[in-house]
């Protein structure tokens, strides 16, 4: 392996500083070696290294010297340390259980040379980062101010030589927003390719976003790969524009501190803790919640979206139109994931198409309705309570993720609430609220003149129809979604989901207006097989 980068005259906390950026950036089946001297520094990063996963500050974290190895299982992934100081023969390394260390986490190594040829073939043949400390030159420590500093050179192998190069473009972006002294506390992310971390600095509360700007996938409809033709963001330019659209409108979101927008870094405000679906895990009343929730789309609903958006660097952010195009490869997901998932086979094609004629009469009646934001992912892990001491008891909602917002039915981002995919919402709450937004609605139709947003009045029957339509079509989308995840991207939790989806999606398909669509599902999936729980591993696909 080939040095990649070198940080220099690192004292211990820039030690640990650098530990929480390898942290952020590693994943399972990462083989991390440390390499020394004797008083290097070795399990100073080792042990800072596993805080950074999570390991408590305050419990023991001994060397591994005498036992050879150490694991601990922390909240992300399990890590095993390994002290081979004192192995006798590289062949002992098959009694110390590394293979099963990597297959369940990271393992990291400290004197690796002890291990021979056998880790030396596994750094150059596998996910592989080597951090070399090594003493710092005089000079540079009297430049430092630090006397105990070591120089850090990092190499890498395998998936680890694209995250070292991320590691570095990072390290060059929180120096020049003025954060390189700052510690980072990874986020747990959800399904999407996103990261966060927490910046902690004299500032404030602040939060790391990186995303890379992502290639495209494999073409899968006229050349076209899934995410250009359901009109995806790919990176964060999209969440830049949006956001200071969204907070001219009057939306609580993210304050953007710091960006490098072709590099996919931004410094965010942290709006806290207070997500609303943890909220509702640990006790807290559904109901106000929620409320807060439809009464920010209600208020929304009287902004129109911007036709383009302008970015300091001159870039141009226009939202796209969710209409049947994206809507439409949206439910084949149910077709491509999950319906295979249950019948062990791919639909006929005459089974397809039905489908299809059914959605394109749908997606018809649906391009007749009003128009206005489209936030697309506006549910509870998404949505954050902030109060404040003068609040008298209110509070805000904070939303966080809209970068794929387009210009559409205004249901969707409600029905996105009140059918949320990750905690229940009762019958009775979804109805309570839906009423309440429709008298929103009306109220505001009220207090404007004739020459106002809504002055061609607010057709609640045909919003009460959109509402089920966009709910049935995102429920399918859903169902489609946690199949893939499951089966393809090896992240099965979802499925616990899909009980939950089948019983909104049922609500959805009694509207009148959903009868050929309700008649396709009772034939194509009968209430016996949605009850049937689908494999969290690939179905055996039939001949």
């Amino acid at each position: 392996m080939e040095p990649q980068l070198t940080f220099t005259a690192l004292d211990e906390a820039g030690l640990n500083r650098l530990a929480q950026r390898v942290a952020f950036y590693a994943r399972h089946g990462d083989l991390i070696l440390l390499d020394g001297d004797l008083g290097a520094g070795k399990t100073t990063f080792a042990r800072a290294l596993l805080r950074a996963f999570g390991h408590p500050d305050q419990a023991e974290v001994p060397s591994p010297t005498f036992t050879l190895v150490q694991t601990y299982d922390t909240p992300r992934m399990s890590v095993a340390h390994y002290d081979l100081y004192r192995l006798t023969d590289a062949a002992e390394l098959d009694e110390l259980g590394l293979d099963d260390a990597l297959a369940r986490g990271v393992a990291v190594i400290e004197w690796p040379e002890r291990g021979g040829t056998r880790i030396a073939r596994m750094a150059e043949a596998g996910n592989t980062l080597m951090l070399a400390l090594v003493e710092t030159p005089s000079a540079a420590i009297a430049a430092h101010e630090a006397p105990d500093a070591r120089d850090v050179v990092m190499s890498a192998s395998g998936t680890w030589r694209p995250r070292a190069e991320r590691l570095a473009a990072l390290s060059r972006f929180l120096a020049g927003a003025g954060l390189n002294q700052s510690s980072l506390t990874y986020l747990q992310g959800d399904a999407s390719v996103r990261k966060y971390a927490r910046i902690a600095n004299r500032a404030g509360g602040l939060v790391l976003m990186d995303w890379p700007q992502q290639p495209d996938g494999p073409p899968v409809r006229d050349g076209r790969p899934y995410s250009h033709i359901a009109q995806l963001a790919e990176g964060v330019r999209p969440f830049v524009a949006i956001a200071r659209a969204l907070a001219d409108a009057g939306v609580t979101v993210p304050k953007v501190h710091a960006a490098d927008l072709d590099a996919g870094f931004l410094v965010l405000d942290d709006l806290g803790d207070d997500v609303f679906a943890a909220l509702v895990r640990t006790g807290s009343p559904q109901a106000p919640l929620w409320t807060a929730g439809v009464d920010t789309l209600a208020a929304l609903r009287r902004h129109a979206p911007p036709a383009e958006m302008a970015l300091d660097d001159g870039s141009v952010v226009r939202l796209p139109s969710y209409d049947a195009t994206p809507l439409g490869i949206e439910t084949e997901l149910l077709l491509d994931w999950y319906w295979p998932a249950l019948h062990g086979s791919a639909p006929l094609a005459a089974e397809r198409a039905r489908y299809l004629a059914i959605w394109s009469a749908i997606f018809e009646r649906l391009a007749r309705q009003p128009k206005g934001w489209v936030l697309r992912d506006y549910h509870s892990p998404n949505l954050i309570r902030i109060s404040s001491a003068e609040s008298g008891g209110h509070f805000k909602t904070g939303v966080i993720d809209f970068q794929d917002a387009q210009i559409g039915p205004h249901a969707y981002d409600l029905v996105s609430l009140l059918q949320d995919a990750r905690v229940d919402v009762p019958p009775a709450l979804e109805a309570e609220l839906l009423d309440h937004y429709c008298a929103r609605v009306h109220a505001d139709d009220r207090a404007v003149d004739g020459h106002g947003l809504n002055a061609h009045g607010f057709d609640e029957a045909e919003f009460r129809f959109a509402y089920a339509a966009l709910g049935a079509q995102r429920n399918c989308k859903i169902l489609g979604i946690f199949a893939r995840l499951a089966h393809r991207d090896g992240k099965p939790a979802y499925l616990t989901h899909v009980p939950r989806l089948w019983g909104y999606l049922a609500r959805d398909l009694d509207h009148p207006g959903l009868a050929d669509l309700k008649a396709w599902f009772d034939t194509a999936f009968p209430p016996d097989l949605r009850a049937k729980p689908i494999s969290p591993s690939p179905p055996v696909r039939k001949p």
